[in-house]
């Protein structure tokens, strides 16, 4: 979505302070960000946030921070030293949100805890995102997202039957951590509205998935069910697959409503199976998962790609093709969405990134810059503190800036 001037952002007015790096509470600002929220992120001046170097780069610039930078103000500052504390509470009282990641205990050992803070603005969220949350056996222990994604049961459910637990080639874990962060901020922000009081929101990062994996606690404290790895196939229901197309290209399928599951069974010729007592029920259908997939498989594996998603849609069948990003990029309705979009930036000129998250219909959200160079802003936002030319000069001669 392009910036609008006219239209004001539902955001607006609000000011976050970024303290985070790598990716879960990074995430969560720029969220905030792309519906209007003045983001400040604040780095080391000699350690920037370890995103900037992280992937592919071109001509030394790195991408993905200008898609995890965009929409942010670039400072630097040192905020173990008595200088940047200063500067940093002088920012946090003009603030409404500060998100963090580091571990519990850094920011009180630099004076900046939540008592410091919130004397500073009472009115102030304070986001803690860290990998097990601020108290418990194992708060003080590096966290990260894989990590969370080995201990919520995600990795013990994914992959072959046969085969090791799987973790997935993305940060799955800090994304929906970044999510989850921004919801909390703004339930904070909704509840200081009422209270006309600040608070502090305590995201471990092995809590958000542990939500997204559904029944599982309650499987296994009613039953004593413990979810087994079925790689592609559902538990729940069949034929839930991926089949190889004969132009050796990929589709995946799904039947979990019972009329849908009818149809691909009609659609393959096969439908004899609907007669049968098992095929009624969700669970039953994964019980002869085997035969399912070997009627759906077969038949796919005898048309192109094209023709199998063209003969599942008139039947009404759900299917999609298996995209890499080059086909998510060509993609018509991707395209009509304008989910990949067009950014301006002064260092690469224009990059295409994913767009905002959601479209509002009368305060939509807006990208209106890519990732700025490490510090860009610092001269700018400590002028709006008050210091001038020579103070920040020396600033920067103490290393707090």
């Amino acid at each position: 979505m392009t910036d609008d001037a006219t239209t004001p952002a539902p955001l607006e007015g609000l000011r976050v302070l970024d303290l985070a790096t790598l990716f879960a509470g990074p995430l969560a600002a720029t969220m905030l960000g792309d519906f209007g929220a003045e983001v400040i992120k604040v780095e080391h001046p000699v350690k920037p946030d370890p995103s900037r170097g992280h992937g592919p780069a071109k001509d030394g610039v790195g991408l993905w921070w200008k898609l995890l930078g965009r929409n942010k103000k670039a400072i630097t500052l040192n905020l173990s030293t008595p200088e940047g504390r200063e500067v940093l509470l002088k920012l946090a009282a003009e603030s409404d949100v500060i998100i963090e990641n580091f571990r519990p205990g850094t920011l009180e050992k630099w004076g900046l805890g939540w008592d410091e803070l919130s004397a500073a603005n009472p009115r102030l969220v304070l986001a803690r995102v860290t990998g097990f949350g601020q108290f418990g056996p194992y708060s003080r222990r590096p966290g990260f997202g894989t990590l969370a994604e080995a201990m919520s049961g995600f990795a013990a459910i994914t992959g072959e039957a046969d085969g090791p637990p799987t973790l997935p080639p993305f940060g799955l874990a800090d994304s929906i951590a970044a999510l989850s962060t921004s919801y909390a901020v703004m339930a904070a922000l909704a509840g200081r509205d009422k209270t006309g009081k600040g608070q502090v929101v305590d995201m471990a990062i092995i809590e958000p998935m542990l939500t997204i994996l559904g029944p599982q606690p309650i499987w296994y404290d009613q039953l004593g069910y413990v979810q087994p790895r079925t790689g592609n196939r559902s538990t729940n229901n069949a034929p839930r697959n991926t089949y190889r197309t004969a132009d050796e290209k990929w589709v995946a399928v799904s039947t979990s409503a019972q009329s849908i599951a009818e149809r691909v069974m009609r659609l393959v010729g096969r439908p004899e199976f609907i007669d049968e007592p098992w095929f009624a029920t969700g669970a039953g259908r994964a019980q002869h998962a085997d035969e399912l997939d070997e009627a759906v498989g077969s038949w796919i594996a005898r048309h192109d790609r094209d023709e199998v998603i063209t003969a599942f849609e008139k039947a009404e069948a759900a299917i999609a093709p298996i995209y890499d990003i080059s086909d998510v990029m060509a993609d018509e309705q991707y395209r009509a969405l304008d989910s990949i979009t067009e950014v301006e930036d002064e260092e690469l000129g224009t990059v295409k990134m994913q767009n905002v998250l959601f479209r509002l219909s009368e305060t939509p959200g807006a990208i209106k810059w890519a990732g700025r160079p490490h510090g860009a802003d610092t001269d700018e936002i400590l002028g709006g503190l008050g210091y001038d030319a020579a103070a920040i000069a020396e600033l920067r001669e103490k290393g707090a800036s």
